[in-house]
């Protein structure tokens, strides 16, 4: 038998209809042992398309299973592999495209918690956390109490943002933004994957009720104290190209 390893286009519902992505891609196989790549390509480097009735390229037979499982070869080390991919995205129209790097079993990922105290005072506009690093990067979590947008008066709005941008290239992130209750454990938490730019942000106008957010039962605002985390797991980059 052999080990199978395709790149699949996901998250495709909100395309246009008759949509189109033209790729060139390399998928990788960790040698553990020597540090270094195996790496798996079509002849010539081929333009694959993606589209609704084909949404999954790849190698049925990309490594035999005899020499995956073969500690030696360095594939698969105490149950552990790792498999990579980088993607060339094409867009004809511009002429331009994106490189994606992506390396699953590689990605970087730490929490951070904020204590808000005196909560009731705050003025009604963004409130920022400290900065916290992850990935190579500065971030800080963004808070309007009364809301923010069309969720203004109702709502208690959260987002996450990258406060430092080092590099031209996107960060490709899954984020999660939790809010915690602190009487019963029953988290009030969401959780997304997006692609950060210099000073862009992600998060939700609507993460929690005012309605919940003040009501003691919730467990979301004790002692005026609010307990905000966010966490984040860096997955890839994307650079432009033209």
């Amino acid at each position: 038998g052999y080990v199978s390893l395709y790149l699949v286009i996901t998250e495709t519902l909100e395309f246009p209809l008759g949509w189109e992505v033209n790729v060139n891609f390399k998928l990788f196989v960790f040698d553990q042992i020597r540090d270094q790549y195996m790496t798996i390509q079509d002849v010539n480097g081929k333009v694959r398309r993606f589209h609704g009735m084909k949404t999954e390229w790849g190698f049925a037979q990309l490594i035999p299973l005899s020499i995956f499982n073969d500690s030696t070869n360095g594939y698969l080390i105490r149950d552990t592999c790792v498999f990579g991919a980088e993607v060339f995205v094409i867009n004809h129209t511009a002429a331009r495209g994106e490189c994606v790097s992506l390396l699953n079993g590689l990605e970087v990922e730490s929490s951070f918690t904020w204590k808000i105290d005196n909560f009731s005072s705050l003025e009604d506009k963004a409130h920022y956390s400290q900065v916290f690093t992850v990935g190579n990067h500065e971030w800080k979590l963004r808070l309007h109490p009364k809301g923010y947008g069309s969720e203004k008066g109702k709502m208690l709005s959260l987002f996450i943002v990258i406060d430092d941008w080092k590099t031209e290239a996107k960060r490709y992130a899954e984020y999660r933004l939790c809010i915690w209750d602190q009487c019963h454990g029953k988290h009030k938490e969401r959780t997304n994957k997006r692609g950060f730019s210099s000073g862009k942000g992600w998060g939700y106008n609507e993460f929690l009720s005012l309605s919940d957010l003040t009501d003691a039962s919730k467990g979301f605002l004790v002692n005026d104290t609010l307990i905000v985390e966010g966490h984040i797991t860096c997955m890839s980059t994307v650079k432009n190209f033209s």
